[in-house]
Parts: C-alpha cells; sequence; structure tokens
C-alpha cells in the first residue's frame, strides 16, 4: 500500500502537468505529449539552475511574465544557442537538442509553471530498498584489488555509476543509480560509496563486495543534488559510517539517513526568508553539503535564502543548527587546506563566502568574477601569496585565487584575490590539483569555442607568471573535470560525450599515459578517487 500511495502521488502530478498542455492560448499552445516531453527536459536539463517553479537562481527567472513579451522565436534561438552569462547553447554548442526541441521548450516556459506535489516521511519509506543488511556484509574486503584507488565515475545520462580500478585501469562494476547524478560521496572509512541522482534517488554501494554490489536505495524527493556521509571521530562521539544527508531541491529539505542502511530518519525544511531582503521563499533549495572532520557538523548551503546551516548531527532528535548570512544564491564549494574554512560560490553575485566551521561564523566574501564554478575548488601554496583557494568561472576565461592563509602573516592578503589566471576559455567547471603535484588543472566545458571545450589549460604552480600550456584532447564532445588519483601522479579526465571515454595524463611530464574505452561509458562526467575524496584532498 505504501508503494501504491507513492504510485499515485507522482501519478496525480504527471497527469496535472499533461493536462495543462492545450489549455493555454493559441500563441504558445502545445498537445500534451509535447507537454511531457518539454516537462521532462525542462526538470532535468533547466530546473537546476532556474528553479523547480522556474522563479530562478544562477539564471534568470523563466515565469510567463517574463518570457511572453520575449517571444517563442527570440526564446528558441537563446535555448539553441546559449548565452553570454554561462548558459550552454542545448543545440549548436551541447548537441542535444534539435531545433523544434527547443521550440518546444521556448512554449513550454511561457505557459504557467505547474507546483509539483509534496514527499513526507510515508512517501520517502515507501521507496526505501534494503538488499543486504550490515550483518550480513563482510567484515574485510571480499577481493584484492586496492579498493582505495578505485575510481566512481558518473554516467550521467546513463543513469549509472560505473567502478574503475585506478590500478590496472579496468571497469570493475557497473551500478544503476538515479538520473543524471550530480555528485558522489564516500564514507570516511572509504568502503561505502553514496550516490545522489536528480530524480532525487540515493544509492548505497559497498565496495567491498565481491563482485561490488549495491545494498540500499531511497528515494527522498523529486529532485536533489547533494549527499554526504558523517565523517567526526573523537571525545564528542564516534560517527564514521553512522548517518548519511541528502540535499533535495524539491520539496526543499534536507534528509538524514542512517548511514549503514540509507533508512531515512528525519526531514528538515530549508524554506524560509531571504537573508537579506527578508522575503519568505517557497523553494529555497540545498545546494551543496560537506561533513566537518573536527565537529559532528554538516555545512548545508541553501541556494536561494543565502543561509549556510552548521547541522550538529549529535542529537538528530533534538537537531541544532547554527545559521549564517552569507549570499546568494548559494552553489558548490570545498574545504580550504586546514578544513576549518569552508568555502562556496555564490555565483549569480559573482562571489565566493568563506565560513569560519570553527567560531561558527562568516569568516569573508569576496569578489572573484564573473558566475565562479569552483566545483569543490583546489587548495595549494603560491610561492609569492601563501596557500591560496582556485575558482574558475562559467562567465570569463579566469581562475581566480583567494588567499586563505598569507605568507609571512601577511593580514592584508587574507580573503582577497591575489591573482586572476586567464585560461584558454569561459565555462569553466572544474579546477584540480594535488599536495604531490606542481600542476593545476582547468577545464572550460561550457565554451562556446569548440577548441576550448575539447582542451584544458594546466599551469605551473612554481611559476604562475608563466605561460600555461593549454592541452586539446579530443576532437569531439566536451573535456569536464578532471581528478587525481591516489599517489598524486596521474590525472584521469572525462570525454562527455555518449560515446564516452576516460583519458588518463602522467602529471609530471603531461603526457596522455591511457585511455579507458569501453561501451558502457555514456557520457561519463564526475570521477571521484576513494582515497582522495573521503579525505577532502582537492
Amino acid at each position: 500500500m505504501k508503494k501504491l500511495g507513492f504510485v499515485l502521488l507522482v501519478s496525480i502530478f504527471i497527469f496535472a502537468i499533461m493536462d495543462i498542455g492545450v489549455a493555454q492560448n493559441t500563441e504558445v499552445q502545445l498537445s500534451k505529449k509535447e507537454y511531457q516531453s518539454a516537462n521532462w527536459e525542462y526538470f532535468n536539463r533547466c530546473g537546476g539552475c532556474h528553479g523547480m517553479l522556474r522563479k530562478g537562481a544562477t539564471g534568470p527567472a523563466l515565469t510567463p511574465d517574463k518570457m511572453k513579451p520575449i517571444g517563442t522565436e527570440k526564446l528558441t534561438k537563446t535555448i539553441f544557442d546559449g548565452t553570454e552569462g554561462g548558459m550552454p547553447g542545448w543545440g549548436a554548442g551541447v548537441n542535444v537538442y534539435t531545433m523544434e526541441d527547443a521550440r518546444r521548450l521556448a512554449k513550454y516556459i511561457q505557459m504557467e509553471p505547474v507546483t509539483p506535489p509534496e514527499f513526507n516521511m510515508k512517501d520517502i519509506k515507501a521507496t526505501w530498498k534494503l538488499q543486504v543488511p550490515a550483518d550480513k556484509r563482510p567484515t574485510k574486503p571480499m577481493h584484492n584489488r586496492n579498493w582505495e584507488n578505485f575510481f566512481a565515475v558518473i554516467l550521467r545520462d546513463a543513469g549509472k555509476i560505473a567502478i574503475i580500478d585506478g590500478d590496472t585501469k579496468e571497469v570493475v562494476s557497473v551500478q544503476d543509480s538515479g538520473f543524471a547524478v550530480h555528485t558522489l560521496r564516500y564514507s570516511k572509512s572509504g568502503r561505502y560509496l553514496y550516490t545522489i541522482g536528480r530524480d532525487a534517488k540515493a544509492t548505497l554501494v559497498d565496495l567491498w563486495m565481491d563482485p561490488i554490489q549495491t545494498i540500499a536505495e531511497v528515494k527522498t524527493g523529486l529532485d536533489a543534488r547533494s549527499i554526504e556521509s558523517s565523517k567526526y571521530k573523537g571525545r564528542k562521539g564516534d560517527y564514521i559510517d553512522k548517518l548519511a544527508v541528502v540535499g533535495n531541491y524539491w520539496p526543499p529539505s534536507y534528509v538524514i539517513l542512517d548511514g549503514l542502511t540509507l533508512e531515512p530518519l528525519k526531514i528538515v525544511s530549508t524554506r524560509s526568508y531571504t537573508y537579506d531582503t527578508q522575503e519568505y521563499h517557497i523553494e529555497p533549495r540545498v545546494a551543496s553539503i560537506v561533513a566537518s572532520h573536527s565537529d559532528p557538523e554538516w555545512v548545508i548551503n541553501v541556494k536561494e535564502t543565502g543561509l549556510i546551516l552548521l547541522v550538529d548531527y549529535s542529537d538528530i532528535k533534538n537537531l541544532k543548527v547554527t545559521q549564517i548570512e552569507s549570499e546568494r544564491f548559494l552553489h558548490d564549494g570545498g574545504w580550504d587546506k586546514s578544513k576549518r574554512y569552508f568555502l562556496v560560490a555564490a555565483n549569480m553575485r559573482d562571489k565566493i563566502v568563506a565560513v569560519d566551521t570553527k567560531t561558527k561564523k562568516l569568516a569573508a566574501i569576496v569578489e572573484t568574477g564573473v558566475k565562479p564554478h569552483p566545483g569543490r575548488g583546489a587548495n595549494f601554496k603560491d610561492p609569492e601569496y601563501g596557500w591560496v583557494y582556485a575558482t574558475p568561472h562559467l562567465g570569463e576565461a579566469a581562475v581566480a585565487l583567494v588567499c586563505t592563509k598569507p605568507k609571512g602573516g601577511n593580514a592584508e592578503n587574507l580573503w582577497k584575490v591575489v591573482r586572476k589566471l586567464k585560461v584558454a576559455g569561459d565555462g569553466g567547471l572544474f579546477v584540480k590539483t594535488h599536495p604531490k603535484s606542481r600542476h593545476l588543472w582547468v577545464d572550460h566545458t561550457l565554451s562556446k569555442d569548440v577548441d576550448a571545450q575539447r582542451s584544458v589549460t594546466v599551469y605551473d604552480i612554481k611559476n604562475l607568471g608563466a605561460e600555461p600550456k593549454i592541452l586539446k584532447l579530443a576532437d569531439r564532445g566536451r573535456i569536464v573535470h578532471m581528478e587525481y588519483n591516489k599517489d598524486g601522479d596521474e590525472v584521469w579526465i572525462s570525454v562527455w560525450d555518449k560515446q564516452g571515454e576516460i583519458i588518463v595524463f602522467d602529471d609530471k611530464t603531461l603526457t596522455e599515459k591511457a585511455r579507458i574505452n569501453d561501451q558502457r561509458l555514456v557520457t561519463p562526467t564526475g570521477k571521484f578517487n576513494v582515497y582522495n575524496t573521503r579525505l577532502d584532498i582537492y
């Protein structure tokens, strides 16, 4: 009966959106089939930036009052060709849409948005599946592979995750996941892999089993982007592998789960007032989450309200939450070198926000450039300025270096942009280095320049004033996301298209070592090494 209730809930939503299509004025009419197709495309490609209710965030609001005056033809061209502000051309650039697809979406965004259904604990529990109970799992690795050097690779459009052996470059396993997985995380022990799809389906994979197996799954809502485990062990308790948390886009909330089974334990709404204008917001989405290593705490970033929540998970029955006012609209981020400060992009405001998790207060807000997009960012020691945190940008061809620990204690450089490095193109999504490396790698995935899309820029950290190397890596698709192996001497890079492959580079010589080709590697995007990810090395 629980599953039936969940199916009924989703069915009501689907029928509601289907029945709208023909009820519009003649200028923007869609059939039921066309409307259903456009609705699916919107929620899976557009909603992340423009909002489930189309009220805007990283991208502008797409409500009828704003869209109808623009008109179908101009909107179609914008969707197909992209914008200067960082949206890719879904036709001309990404090659996902035909002109007719773009026109269908152009009509869709001129229609009234439909509010999707809520999703309560009863609905979540109806989706929870525990395939292997904790007491039935092995107590040690059942294979001889170097599992700490595994890479979990998002196969975005396939709704799957590939596990690749970093030593042998062999695809060890392919596991089903939610659709269009946005990120992956590991438990602090490294044994468990947590995934979260855009459809809010979370999965738990046991890397010690032979064969590797998905052991639990749950759906926490209708749209989600972030997942994290509990990493603290100290005088306040041992929470390693004990808890997990999912950040939902819809309904706007975070959901605390049992870390070993994904059993849902608690839902917390994020609906509240914006920090600046004090206006109530119905759709404040959780953009990213990181786990503290020094406290039983998650840092949860709420996009639309500009609030950063420090959630103490040591007693979830009596939850303690410190609310920090920062900036809108919060997106992705990561720790500084010390793991005391968390830095996150407020990319619509062209800023990086820094929070001090020791004092539980805002440390700084730094303007870095047009739409910063750090991913998790990159930490290294600038030879002139000391420790810095690096972020690329969607809207300009530059990497900003924000000083997090000045050389010689020079306080005037703290939380300042001390360098802006020019790269081969705008549209940068990720930047990467490693403590054992002297290189800084930058992609330009969403650039409008095709050569930039298929290239990376590589800087010598010891000589940042020198010209960087531009490495063209492919003659198809887009290059996205760099990840180091456990030893820090290899860089893995995705060729993002349906053919899909992973390029492995020698980090010291900047020469190609291998290409991992497998017909199962459909649209590979993010890759996450077990050792580096569980310890937050970036």
